[in-house]
């Protein structure tokens, strides 16, 4: 067996066991908060009668461990229950509004690491002068104020005193798109339907820049101390010393080594994304899972709450993962220590 391989299947059994721990915080944490989510569910005005029967459909007059029992069971059956917010199967909610979150997601992140990226090398390159000084005063910039903050400020500038793009939704009501995969640019590609295409892309743009800000600051910032670490490096000074051009020695011999400590930070704030892009979501009304977590969460709808806090966890699971091969793959000395430990 590869040393890549038993990393990832280490990793693997160890996030199976991180997920069954946040699934057993989230139902216990979501049982004794104060309400009751059959009398949430059904109003003032129903009867105890009726409080009692959804009490007892959702198993709610159980102790906590059989509760979770039966959450357990139905888990394993692909069975979420049904939320008392939408009446609806909870992963048909899931399946409805995730892909609308992960197509914001991953447009942020691509966003994220094209444009830090670059920022954090050009400020270690010229580390000292102007270029870093403005680099270091816009990271900060984007780190300091939230999400939602750039959200208002985008909309008002290029929405409201410049109309280049549109304020809500994903694409306008007049195209009819069937849903294949949920991912509205990709099904009107699919479609062939190109004039629903690029209108999918222009409400896309808007959310997925505010929602990338901060990320670019985080990566600027990591990339360029990380950078400027590694230029104190001897073999850099003998590259210079060869007579290297400067571009040269930035991308091929001080990124590549510099990249694999902020792999891991940029891995965690692109899967902090999908948990905060809520106030994005509600700014722009995108029909995401973050705003439906936020509605489902007021309610007190349980069913929802653990369908989509295991949702996000698991996609922080699949980035860490994902980030850690990358770092093996990076970084040789990982690969040879994890045959060495083995």
């Amino acid at each position: 067996m590869s040393p890549v391989l038993r990393l990832l299947l280490r990793r693997l059994g160890i996030s199976f066991v991180v997920l069954i721990g946040v699934s057993m915080l989230i139902f216990a944490i979501a049982r004794i908060i104060p309400g009751d989510p059959a009398r949430i569910a059904l109003g003032p005005n129903a009867t105890a009668e009726q409080v009692e029967r959804i009490r007892a459909e959702m198993h709610l007059d159980e102790p906590i461990p059989v509760q979770y029992g039966f959450f357990l069971r139905d888990l394993a059956r692909g069975d979420l229950g049904t939320s008392l917010y939408t009446n609806r199967p909870v992963t048909t909610d899931i399946a409805q509004f995730l892909p609308a979150t992960l197509e914001l997601v991953f447009l942020a992140g691509l966003i994220m690491v094209a444009v830090g990226l670059p920022l954090g090398i050009l400020a270690a390159r010229y580390r000292g002068r102007w270029p870093d000084h403005l680099v270091r005063v816009l990271s900060l910039l984007t780190v300091s104020a939230p999400s939602f903050v750039w959200a208002v400020i985008l909309m008002l500038i290029f929405a409201y005193y410049l109309p280049f793009f549109p304020i809500a939704g994903r694409i306008k009501d007049i195209y009819e798109i069937e849903r294949v995969t949920g991912f509205m640019t990709i099904d009107t590609a699919l479609a062939g339907n190109w004039p629903a295409f690029w209108n999918a892309w222009h409400h896309l743009v808007l959310p997925a820049v505010a929602l990338s800000l901060s990320g670019i600051g985080q990566a600027a910032r990591l990339t360029r101390a990380n950078m400027v670490e590694t230029y104190e490096k001897p073999y850099i000074e003998m590259a210079q010393a060869y007579g290297f051009f400067p571009s040269r020695i930035a991308r091929t011999y001080a990124f590549k080594p510099s990249i694999i400590p902020s792999l891991t930070i940029i891995g965690l704030d692109f899967a902090a994304m999908l948990g905060n892009a809520f106030l994005v979501e509600a700014v722009f009304a995108w029909p995401g899972l973050s705003r439906y977590g936020v509605a489902v969460i007021l309610r007190k709808d349980l069913n929802a709450i653990m369908g989509t806090v295991l949702i996000i966890a698991l996609t922080f699971l699949i980035v860490n993962i994902i980030v850690d091969l990358l770092i093996a793959f990076l970084n040789p000395r990982i690969r040879h220590s994890t045959r060495a430990a083995s």
